[in-house]
This record gives C-alpha cells, sequence and structure tokens, in this order.
C-alpha cells in the first residue's frame, strides 16, 4: 500500500473514532429527550396549561411513592387512587418528612405504568421538576396537577388499559448531584 492509502485509512479510523466518541456523549440527553417526546419507559409528558378537550373514557389512576436507601425521608400519596376522565385536570398530594436528624435535599424519579400510557400522562405541576429540601423533622405536602390527553382514546394499544399507576422514588442529593437520569445535560459529562 501507498502512504496515502494508509493516511486515508488513518483518517477514516480516527474519524469513526471521534464519531462514536460524540455518540457516547450525544447518547443520555438524546435519550433523555426520546423518552420525553414518546413516553417512552413510562416517561410522562409536561403540560403548561391544562387541556380543553374532554373524552369520553374513565381510567383508574393509582399513586405510588418509595425512598431510595440512603435517604431517612418518608413519601406517601395523600390519595391512593382516582377515577379520572380523559382530559380533566386533577390535583394530588405527596406527603414528604424529613426523618433525620440534619436538613437534606432530594429529587424525585418518576415514571408511568404501563409504560404506554407515559406518552398520555401530561403533568402540569410536579415536585419532581426541581430539588426538594427540607429541614430536619420538617414535613411538606407537594402537589402534583396532571391530566390524562384525550388523544389515548385513538390510540388502541390503550384500549385494553383500564388504570395507571404513576410512581414516583426519591433520592438524595448532596452537594448538587442528581441521579444520572435525572441530571441535566451537561457539555463534557462523562459517561
Amino acid at each position: 500500500m501507498s502512504g496515502a492509502a494508509d493516511r486515508r485509512i488513518a483518517a477514516a479510523v480516527a474519524l469513526g473514532a471521534l464519531a462514536m466518541l460524540g455518540a457516547a456523549y450525544a447518547a443520555v440527553p438524546l435519550y433523555a429527550a426520546f423518552c420525553r417526546a414518546t413516553g417512552f419507559g413510562g416517561t410522562t409528558q409536561r403540560a403548561e396549561t391544562a387541556g380543553t378537550l374532554r373524552g369520553r373514557r374513565t381510567l383508574e389512576v393509582r399513586f405510588d411513592a418509595n425512598v431510595a436507601p440512603g435517604l431517612d425521608w418518608s413519601l406517601e400519596p395523600e390519595t391512593l387512587k382516582m377515577t379520572l376522565r380523559t382530559g380533566q385536570t386533577a390535583t394530588v398530594y405527596f406527603k414528604a418528612h424529613n426523618r433525620a436528624g440534619h436538613d437534606g435535599a432530594a429529587v424525585a424519579a418518576y415514571n408511568v405504568a404501563p409504560d404506554i400510557a407515559g406518552a398520555w400522562f401530561d403533568k402540569i405541576s410536579c415536585f419532581c421538576f426541581s430539588e426538594q429540601k427540607l429541614s430536619a423533622g420538617e414535613t411538606a405536602e407537594w402537589p402534583v396537577v396532571f391530566f390524562l390527553d384525550p388523544k389515548l382514546e385513538k390510540d388502541h394499544s390503550m384500549d385494553a388499559v383500564d388504570s395507571v399507576t404513576l410512581s414516583y422514588t426519591l433520592f438524595a442529593v448532596g452537594k448538587g448531584e442528581k441521579p444520572v437520569a435525572l441530571a441535566p445535560a451537561a457539555t463534557g459529562a462523562k459517561l
């Protein structure tokens, strides 16, 4: 082989390696954007305002709450379940309590089950959109305002679904750290 051919091969390999490195850095934010756009994996949608259309279907919405190991807090939904008509806006509250002897911060990860319902579950307001802080022994009530998009009635994969579960898990946050799934995409972030 000639020197020119060797340089072209080396350049192609280097370009391929750079492309793979770039794809690795972009994977987390692209995956998060994909989940938000499609509801994949039970990711809910974010809405600015309540829907104006009302559907015909009613579904049971259940609420679940968990606390990850290492966080001495409790989290409980004040309402365990409700029946909701598509397009109808509802507000539920979750009660959080810091049982630790020191101030703390937490962030909530969430999902919807079954996964296919995530594309139709629209949150207007949620404590999961920001870091929550509680002083030692403090209790707080956090609202979640949401609706089920009436367009779900046209999605035949939702025909057999009669109940949806919204689940939260609180994770401890220290020194600005967040679970990887909730961390904002940062330039130069390490994977």
